[in-house]
């Protein structure tokens, strides 16, 4: 695959990430998780925008964002929010990880730090949800 190819995907799963983070949102609204999510969101965001005008600038593909994305189960209430993080922050930090070693130059950079934000995101909404251990060895990894 292309760089190009590994920015799109990245691209692709920063969608369904903001997507995501909208209905966990709705799920915690009010109670312990609300700035994470905000705070969640918004970094998903900024790099879907990054995304768009690199990918702009290179006259590439730009990926649209679905209308709505298939949920990998029913997300009802606070507890199935937090899986539901701890599982987007996964799925994109392995879009992050697998684009690394086809990333060079200014690319690479904000794609390792990419990786890094997830992470560390995933190791807190796994340490919220009560998931032991919190951490794991190798972020993005297949399990």
């Amino acid at each position: 695959m292309s760089e190009l190819t590994r920015l799109a995907d990245a691209l692709a799963a920063e969608h369904a990430a903001v997507f995501a983070y909208g209905l966990i949102g709705a799920r915690l609204a009010g109670g312990d998780g609300t700035g994470a999510v905000r705070a969640a969101e918004e970094a998903h965001r900024s790099r879907r925008d990054a995304l768009v005008l690199a990918l702009t600038e290179r006259s590439a593909p730009v990926p649209a964002a679905e209308a709505s994305y298939q949920l990998p189960f029913e997300v009802t209430g606070p507890v199935a929010a937090r899986r539901l993080a701890v599982l987007v922050e996964e799925r994109v930090g392995a879009v992050w990880r697998a684009a690394l070693p086809r990333l060079a130059g200014p690319d690479r950079r904000p794609a390792l730090d990419a990786l890094v934000d997830t992470a560390l995101r995933a190791t807190g909404w796994r340490a919220a949800a009560g998931v032991e251990p919190a951490t794991v060895p190798f972020p993005g990894a297949p399990d």
